[in-house]
C-alpha cells in the first residue's frame, strides 16, 4: 500500500452546474421572447388599450378612463348603430386643441342612413333615434341634412354638446374604423363592459 493521496475519479460538478446555469438563462429567454412577440401580435392584430382624454364620451366615459378595444370586430364582425368604436382622426378633424391620432365616438348613422335633427331630437330615416345609451342634452350643433355615403359611418360623442364629432368633419370610412370598445379597465370602480 502507498500513502498516495486519494483523488476523486468522479467527474467535476463545476461543468454540470454551469452547463444547468445557460440552459436555465435560454429557457428565460426564450419564455420572455415568445411572451414579447406574443403581445406584439395581440396589440397589432386583436386587443389595444386607450385612454380617454376629454370629455366628449360622456357619461359613457369619462376623463382618465381606460378602455379595451377589440380590433376584430371590424374585420370579423358588424357595425352597428349604438357601438361605441376607436378610429383614425379624419385629416379634416379640426377642433381646436392639440391634434390626436385616435378618437372614440358612437356609431349614429350606417351607410345608406339619412339624418338631421330637429331641436334636440335626432332622425334617422325619419324617425326619432331612440338613444338607449346614456347621453346628455342639449343636441348642441345640429345636423343638417346628411346622407351617409356607401362604406362610411356617421359618429357622434354622448356629449353631444361638447363633442367635436361627424357634425362638424362628415364621415368616417370602414377603413378608418380601429376597432369596437368592449370593456372600460379603469378606474376599477367603473370596470365593465361597455
Amino acid at each position: 500500500m502507498t500513502d498516495a493521496p486519494l483523488t476523486d475519479t468522479t467527474p467535476s460538478e463545476a461543468p454540470r452546474s454551469s452547463k444547468r446555469t445557460t440552459r436555465v438563462i435560454f429557457e428565460w429567454v426564450a419564455v420572455l421572447l415568445v411572451a414579447a412577440v406574443a403581445s406584439i401580435t395581440l396589440r397589432t392584430f386583436v386587443f389595444e388599450t386607450y385612454y380617454i382624454p376629454s370629455g366628449s364620451m360622456e357619461p359613457t366615459l369619462q376623463i382618465g378612463d381606460r378602455i379595451v378595444v377589440n380590433k376584430l370586430s371590424v374585420d370579423f364582425g358588424t357595425i352597428n348603430r349604438g357601438d361605441v368604436i376607436v378610429f383614425k382622426s379624419p385629416p379634416s378633424e379640426n377642433c381646436g386643441g392639440p391634434p390626436v391620432a385616435d378618437l372614440v365616438k358612437r356609431v349614429i348613422g350606417l351607410p345608406g342612413d339619412h339624418l338631421t335633427s330637429v331641436g334636440n331630437t335626432i332622425y334617422v330615416n325619419g324617425k326619432a333615434l331612440r338613444e338607449n345609451w346614456p347621453h346628455t342634452e342639449p343636441l348642441g350643433t345640429p345636423i343638417g341634412h346628411v346622407t351617409v355615403p356607401a362604406g362610411h359611418y356617421f359618429m357622434m360623442g354622448d356629449n353631444h354638446a361638447d363633442s367635436c364629432d361627424s357634425r362638424m368633419w362628415g364621415t368616417i370610412t370602414r377603413s378608418e374604423i380601429i376597432g369596437k370598445v368592449f370593456i372600460r379597465i379603469w378606474p376599477l370602480g367603473r370596470l365593465g363592459f361597455l
